[in-house]
């Protein structure tokens, strides 16, 4: 119960790591921000297949009905790291930003016959960019010019409680009950070079508290005594979310504000429907590859108008399907052992490769005017290490495992620029490393002295 006691104790103060994301991007100002992906050390460098992968010393949090694989003596405890280099590019411009961020904590644990339990903390979205344009001269003026500034700040968190449950051989199926916060800051700037001119300035609020319910499935097919199948899915309930959005506008003199007016939309935001399948082939103990598929109903969601400008202050304000794409995304992925138990740390090293393709749920352009959609795509490789110690030698505990992957990110999102009417493209490339360790433990071991 001590060890228990801390382990609880230890997810909640990770809540205040997360506090501090790890991106710096202009594509996240669309939506709830760029999504995180629900990946742990053992599957960054598959590409994040996860949907058929079950084994009793890792955690996939990506499909509930794994946690049932833990064994009887285990307690898994699981945390992750990334560093990221990014490489921003839009138009004639481009920038090179580093980020690192803390990506997920979990701990599981067995909680009776064929039950497993998992509670854990990670990132939903992100949210975070500075930029500004450069000085214009107005229409039908010599010396007043004209500058706009962007910024942005938030995204959403997610604790969880999941359990798993096997009630026959070859099927298992789970649950994980989350509550999900955080909230968002737009802010836009239009100012002007002439002091007796008004500034105008706009920002974008909102909070988020609610709650989100997935349930997942997995099924063992063996085929002979060393290969099976493992086919698994899950289904993400879609709801109404019960909170407000806000638009204040304010023209400004130098720093008098002197008008100011505030734009209130009620029960404005929905989560989509998600639904992910997979099937996962297994060589004895060696060599396992799966691929995934999902899709995210975003564009039967509510969201407030993405048109975030500066088009005046009579314009309305208003929540309306539409406003993003359904995100559509396939994973594929394998991982290779040559010797689980050799002595060689190389041997008993696992090796990892995948990739996926994803259509992005962000949308640039509501008005229809861009024919392209946003899409992303990704490639990584890793290597999972046991690490032998002396504890791990003369107790029961289990070697903790040491993931190392690398993943390169390409995203394109396609825009129509307003000052050419045609279309462009904000493109982004991410080099990122991640770190991962996952600790076993034998809490339940009985000793027996004679």
């Amino acid at each position: 119960m001590k060890k228990l006691s801390l382990a609880i104790i230890a997810t909640v103060f990770s809540l205040g790591a997360f506090a501090q994301n790890g991106i710096n991007s202009p594509y996240s100002r669309y939506g709830f921000g760029i999504q995180s992906e629900r990946a742990m050390g053992f599957n960054k460098g598959m590409g994040g297949v996860a949907q058929g992968f079950r084994e009793g010393q890792q955690i996939n949090i990506a499909n509930p009905a794994s946690y049932s694989a833990v064994d009887s003596l285990t307690a898994l405890f699981d945390l992750g790291i990334s560093l990221q280099n990014g490489n921003y590019k839009m138009g004639n411009l481009q920038q090179n930003i580093r980020n690192t961020s803390f990506d997920y904590f979990a701990f599981q644990f067995r909680a009776a016959k064929n039950v497993g339990m998992t509670i854990g903390i990670l990132p939903i979205t992100n949210i975070k960019y500075n930029f500004a344009s450069s000085k214009e001269n107005l229409q039908g003026t010599e010396n007043v010019t004209s500058a706009y500034s962007f910024s942005g700040d938030g995204g959403l968190r997610e604790v969880f409680l999941g359990m798993g449950w096997k009630p026959v051989k070859p099927l298992s199926i789970g649950v994980n009950v989350s509550y999900l916060w955080g909230d968002y800051t737009h802010s836009m700037m239009m100012t002007f070079s002439d002091s007796s001119s008004f500034n105008i300035a706009r920002t974008y609020t909102a909070d988020i508290r609610t709650y989100n319910l997935q349930a997942g499935l997995q099924y063992i097919q063996p085929i002979n005594k060393n290969d099976k199948i493992v086919v698994g899915a899950t289904y993400t309930f879609g709801h109404n979310i019960d909170n407000n959005a806000y638009r204040t506008t304010a023209t400004t003199n130098s720093a008098t504000i002197e008008a100011q007016s505030i734009d209130t939309i009620r029960h404005a935001f929905q989560l989509p429907h998600a639904v992910a399948a997979g099937i996962t082939y297994y060589h004895s103990n060696t060599f396992r590859v799966g691929a995934d598929f999902e899709i995210q109903t975003w564009s039967n969601c509510k969201f407030p108008n993405q048109q975030t400008g500066l088009n005046g202050a009579t314009d309305v304000y208003s929540s309306s399907k539409g406003q993003l794409n359904d995100r559509i995304k396939a994973a594929a992925g394998f991982d290779w052992t040559p010797n689980p138990l050799a002595r060689s740390i190389f041997k008993r090293s696992t090796y990892k490769a995948g990739g996926y393709y994803a259509q992005s749920y962000a949308k640039a352009d509501v008005t229809g005017t861009v024919s392209k959609k946003p899409y992303e795509l990704g490639v990584s490789a890793g290597i999972s290490m046991s690490m032998f110690n002396n504890w791990s030698r003369w107790t029961s505990s289990a070697p903790a495992k040491l993931n190392i992957s690398v993943q390169w990110v390409h995203t394109n999102i396609p825009y129509l620029n307003t000052a050419t009417q045609r279309q462009s493209a904000l493109t982004e490339n991410y080099l990122k490393f991640c770190l991962g360790i996952t600790f076993s433990e034998r809490w339940f071991y009985k000793w027996k002295v004679q």
